[in-house]
């Protein structure tokens, strides 16, 4: 079993090294290591050249996120694909090995599992129950993590590539159109860390993501009467209790 970990990168030198890193400490053996890079101008085309064993590497990929990671799809011969953004990195050096067992001896389509949160350098452990997973809850909302989510590349030509419609939630996208077709095994084990910084895309802008997660949810909803007034009553919820997070000044119009 071959993994292809997709690495999307602009201008991420500052936090390219840890990601780097944590993807040449595996103790998994067949591992193809592929980079989308947007045109970076800060060092980062400098140091991807730098790693000592070959990778797949293209830059000046333009027009967004899900532009970047398809066109790493297309680039990978591996038989499961993981994106790990070039901010994030994976929590120890048995992640792959932990994930090929699963999928083995499962037969998977797909696996998700935790993540870490690093603020301001801080790791800090995830503080929710993490709800079980069902096409129904997440419907809800979205608690996969990216980064820690590993896809076997005929699923992806299955249900196709990332929607390049979606500029925040394009994740939660796939997740929805993968449950479609393949139920995932999920694993309660912390995977990867995402890193949060003020130039976290989503993190950055929770106005607009939040309102598209809410487009994203309904696109894929049942169109029957019931099922909008529940997703939109609780799409009011929640963004009522983002106002009083985020104060007046950037709630959801």
């Amino acid at each position: 079993m071959k993994f292809s970990i997709i690495t999307c990168t602009w201008n991420s030198e500052p936090y390219l090294g840890d990601s780097i890193a944590s993807v040449l400490a595996q103790d998994y053996p067949d591992i193809e290591y592929i980079f989308v890079d947007g045109g970076s101008t800060d060092g980062t085309i400098e140091r991807i050249q730098a790693i000592p064993r070959d990778v797949v590497f293209v830059t000046g990929v333009r027009g967004g996120i899900s532009r970047a990671m398809n066109e790493g799809i297309h680039l990978a011969t591996g038989d499961v694909i993981a994106h790990l953004h070039g901010d994030d990195y994976y929590l120890h050096d048995k992640v792959l090995s932990l994930v090929a067992d699963t999928l083995r001896s499962t037969g998977a389509g797909w696996v998700f599992g935790r993540n870490k949160r690093n603020r301001g350098g801080v790791v800090e452990d995830e503080t929710w129950v993490v709800p079980r997973y069902s096409y129904r809850r997440l419907l809800k909302r979205n608690w996969i993590p990216h980064e820690s989510t590993f896809v076997r590349r005929e699923l992806y030509e299955r249900v196709g590539g990332f929607s390049e419609k979606w500029k925040y939630g394009m994740d939660y996208d796939m997740w929805l159109r993968l449950g479609k077709v393949s139920e995932p095994v999920q694993l309660d084990a912390c995977l990867a860390v995402f890193r949060e910084h003020g130039g976290s895309f989503s993190s950055a802008n929770p106005r607009p993501a939040f309102e598209e997660d809410f487009r994203i949810r309904m696109s894929h909803a049942s169109h029957a009467p019931w099922s909008w007034t529940y997703h939109g009553l609780h799409y009011l919820v929640r963004r009522h209790r983002m106002m009083r997070m985020l104060g007046p000044q950037t709630a959801p119009a």
